[in-house]
């Protein structure tokens, strides 16, 4: 059997950082791992190809090689998805869907031949045991979770990774909040679930195996969910595997605001090389929380808290939202003085949009709120609900937010901020390469000499080489942030 799996293009937005991997002369930020996983699910004796039509075209002729394609998509690659699949229905080959995008809409996808529902590594052996015995069905659905001790080490060797800034590995699946907007308990569950340390030892001796060296992110929604777990064994067992090796990887994760409170935790994860963390604030205003049920959030001093994991030294990248229903017309203002203070140089602030089977959705149906379905992208200035707030008013506030913490002056204040606050981790060896020194090169003459903003530049430029000069390569770093930034909001 010849496999064709197929990753659809991802529009350019904020966590794309199309224009910023291009001074590193990157296609793409991260490798379809999903697809990875799936390809590695398969029967060893398949042929199979993979085609991430972010760094490379799609052509017919791959489609017509195929005995099936497989694809998987999140919501922001939907228009993607839709035309891969009429592509193979006009080429006569046959699709097998799935991944987040077909989970929650596959009632969208008419066109789909085999729709494989929720975790591959529950829908998947069915269907090729259906398959096998000339009886596959349509639709195939999962029977309670996944467990992640049957999950296999992606199969590196489909993409060229020399093509992507940074490699991505799984740990868990599931988290133990139930924010109104968020969709991750409707796809994976409230009790997280985790591979065993070996497990994802044997994915990080794959990549090391395959030349990587660099960012390595991992995907889990809440890395922290089950934190007895990942002090016992997870962390010890990647703190002796990076020692051993000196290092070669960073990592990258998201977790909840109250990595703050554990100590331990905080410099476990230093200690094993983790250098960022995604925290979801969403709000200064404790009402907005309440009414979105981010209950981890309430009832402490946020500022702190980021303050706090920025001691350790984790990097924290922030998310916001506007459009709650509790939000006064003072929301606007308030988060912009809290980007301000908090020192998050990443601050993705987004409009408030209600994914499809979340509890937000059932509630703005019920509402007659509902508008269609949201687009995926959280900066791109549409709402798919009737807000509260008069929608001109909202969206007038929401380009205020964006237009002051990512205008120039604002941005290179808060870089710098952050950079007289930040003390990194002693074990923190920036690897310098040739693609570094033509990233430096091309942010001085992009950054320096073409673009608004140049003044702003210089001055952290030199500011950094002469008061924080183990930190210049990270302050360059977040200055082509800043025009990928400021180049997909408009600012």
């Amino acid at each position: 059997m010849r496999v064709l799996l197929v990753y659809p293009d991802h529009p350019v937005t904020f966590w794309s950082l199309k224009h910023a991997v291009k001074f590193i002369s990157k296609e793409a930020n991260f490798p379809p791992l999903g697809l990875l996983t799936v390809a590695a699910l398969l029967p060893e004796d398949w042929e199979k190809r993979l085609i991430d039509m972010n760094v490379q075209p799609l052509g017919d002729s791959d489609i017509e090689w195929a005995d099936y394609v497989f694809v998987s998509a999140m919501s922001i690659q939907r228009q993607s998805a839709a035309k891969v699949i009429k592509r193979c229905a006009r080429l006569g080959v046959t699709t097998v869907a799935g991944g987040p995008l077909f989970t929650s809409s596959w009632e969208d996808f008419e066109g789909v031949d085999h729709l494989l529902l929720g975790e591959a590594e529950d829908t998947l052996p069915a269907f090729l045991e259906d398959l096998r015995t000339g009886g596959a069905k349509r639709i195939y659905r999962p029977d309670g979770w996944a467990d992640m001790g049957r999950s296999p080490i992606p199969l590196w060797g489909l993409v060229d990774m020399k093509k992507y800034a940074s490699m991505n590995v799984q740990y868990s699946r599931g988290c133990p909040f139930n924010c109104e907007f968020c969709d991750i308990t409707q796809l994976y569950g409230h009790k997280p679930r985790t591979k065993t340390g070996h497990q994802v030892l044997a994915e990080l001796d794959g990549l090391h195996a395959h030349g990587w060296r660099g960012g390595v992110f991992f995907v889990d929604d809440n890395f922290i969910g089950n934190r007895r777990k990942l002090k016992a064994e997870m962390l010890p067992d990647l703190i002796a595997w990076q020692r051993e090796r000196k290092y070669p990887f960073d990592f990258h994760a998201e977790a909840s605001i109250d990595l703050a409170d554990d100590e331990e935790l905080m410099s476990m994860m230093v200690e094993a090389g983790f250098r960022a963390v995604f925290v979801g604030i969403e709000s200064p205003n404790d009402m907005s929380l309440s009414e979105c049920s981010k209950f981890q959030n309430r009832n402490r001093d946020m500022v702190e808290s980021v303050a706090k994991i920025q001691s350790y030294g984790l990097q924290v990248q922030g998310g916001f939202i506007v459009g709650f229903d509790n939000d006064p017309p003072s929301i606007f203002d308030s988060q912009i003085d809290f980007i301000a203070k908090s020192g998050i140089v990443v601050a993705m602030v987004g409009l408030l949009n209600a994914p499809r089977g979340t509890r937000l959705y059932k509630r703005l149906q019920r509402e007659n709120r509902l508008l269609k379905d949201m687009s995926g992208d959280n900066t791109d200035f549409t709402m798919n609900f009737i807000p509260k707030m008069d929608t001109t008013q909202l969206i007038e506030g929401y380009e205020k937010v964006v237009n002051a913490i990512y205008s120039p002056r604002e941005y290179y204040e808060r870089v710098r901020l952050f950079l007289r606050r930040y003390k990194p981790p002693r074990k923190s060896r920036p690897r310098l390469r040739f693609v570094h020194i033509r990233a430096l090169l091309r942010s001085m003459w992009v950054l320096g000499m073409k673009r608004e903003g140049r003044l702003y530049y210089w001055k952290l430029f030199f500011w950094s080489l002469t008061r924080r000069p183990k930190l210049f390569p990270l302050a360059v770093v977040f200055a082509i942030y800043g025009f990928h930034f400021r180049e997909v909001l408009g600012t």
